[in-house]
């Protein structure tokens, strides 16, 4: 009675933990650059004393689709995809070197280049600051043209250079900040291989359809762990009924 009840319980739980997984790529549709997660589901046998007559159900993260998003034509200077392979660098939460395709990027008014979502973007020596400006150009390779506020309109200038990367793609891996990361913890060096489009946006990758499908199935799961719980909550009372009337 009880290694149903328990497996049934497990199978509930880790479909709940599948369908917030799901759930976060389905409201990430529309974020840029955003890449989704992938869930699959195993056995985990428990071990102890004796031999391990009970195998739970487990889901877990095998790692995340890093399949490019439709690229956007915005118009806007700043707004930047890249084209193929690579990432952005920019500096996380925790000060470290991390990577995403988010090129929605914005000025402070501290003159800080960050993304949409507030990170630092990196240059050559660091965070990229500019001072004030009249226009703004980003080249295919990553270089930030400027012309100076108050200058002439032919004065341009190369003031810094973002930096691109192009890791090999089994040894990165996305953490809780949502941003990607190596493995190994190394900082990779800048790729020249690696081309931006001005005034375009990558989309995320997450197939809104397919994501509404999967939620559908994995409700249909966890109501059927449900049911098998009840059945095996019934038959052990039953069973205990039994047992009094002997």
């Amino acid at each position: 009675m009880d290694k149903s009840l328990y497996i049934a319980m497990s199978g509930a739980k880790q479909t709940l933990l599948a369908q917030t997984a799901n759930a976060n790529n389905l409201a990430n549709s529309q974020t840029t650059g955003f890449k989704s997660d992938l869930q699959q589901f195993r056995s985990q046998p428990v071990f102890g004393a004796g031999f391990p007559t009970r195998v739970y159900a487990m889901t877990e993260r095998p790692g995340s689709d890093l399949s490019s998003g439709a690229l956007q034509t915005t118009g806007r200077d700043l707004d930047v995809a890249i084209n193929g392979e690579g990432w952005l660098a920019v500096q996380g939460a925790d000060g470290k070197e991390a990577y995403t395709r988010a090129g929605d990027l914005r000025v402070t008014p501290e003159g800080l280049l960050q993304t949409g979502a507030g990170l630092q973007v990196l240059g050559q020596d660091g965070p990229i600051a500019l001072p004030a400006v009249q226009k703004l150009s980003i080249g295919k390779d990553g270089t930030i043209s400027i012309i100076p506020l108050g200058s002439n309109a032919t004065t341009l200038a190369s003031l810094d250079r973002i930096k691109l990367v192009k890791p090999e793609l089994a040894d990165l891996e996305k953490r809780d900040d949502g941003l990607m990361h190596l493995k190994d913890g190394a900082t990779p060096e800048a790729s020249a291989d690696v081309e931006l489009v001005q005034g375009s946006l990558e989309g995320s990758n997450v197939n809104a359809i397919e994501a509404m499908v999967s939620m559908i199935e994995l409700a249909k799961n966890f109501e059927l762990q449900t049911k098998v719980m009840k059945s095996a909550d019934e038959n052990s009372n039953m069973s205990a009924k039994l047992m009094q009337m002997a």
